[in-house]
């Protein structure tokens, strides 16, 4: 296992199950994980304590990921956290993701080898 405990992860996702996966797979790689289950929660999360990463779902109710990345992007504070977006919506592609401030784009199913290089890309082994 590489060691990663000074990196932060925030998984943003409505949907139970893929919070516990991803939470298990970046836990097992070493990585501190949070979790949020909806938009809301997950600014305030990260209001309160910035991570290093957050993996953003795109679609959730009430506030999807693309919102809660604009809403990032307009703060002074946090218009630099890294965020990537995890959508089965085959309609949101890097260029849209990217147009909203985004930095990554990673799609449903998650492969999870894909998605630990590109969280090492943010978040690199110490």
């Amino acid at each position: 296992m590489i060691h990663h405990q000074e990196y932060s992860v925030l998984v943003v996702d409505d949907v139970a199950d893929n919070l516990l996966l991803l939470q298990l797979v970046l836990e097992m790689e070493g990585y501190r994980v949070e979790l949020a289950d909806s938009g809301a929660e997950a600014l305030s999360k990260i209001k309160e304590s910035p991570p290093d990463l957050v993996l953003l779902d795109v679609m959730m109710p009430e506030m999807n990921g693309l919102e809660v990345t604009q809403c990032l992007r307009k703060s002074r504070e946090l218009s630099l956290l890294p965020i990537v977006l995890i959508t089965a919506d085959r309609d949101i592609d890097v260029d849209q993701a990217l147009a909203v401030g985004a930095n990554d784009v990673i799609n449903k199913p998650v492969d999870m080898d894909d998605l630990l290089a590109r969280v090492g890309n943010w978040c690199p082994a110490t």
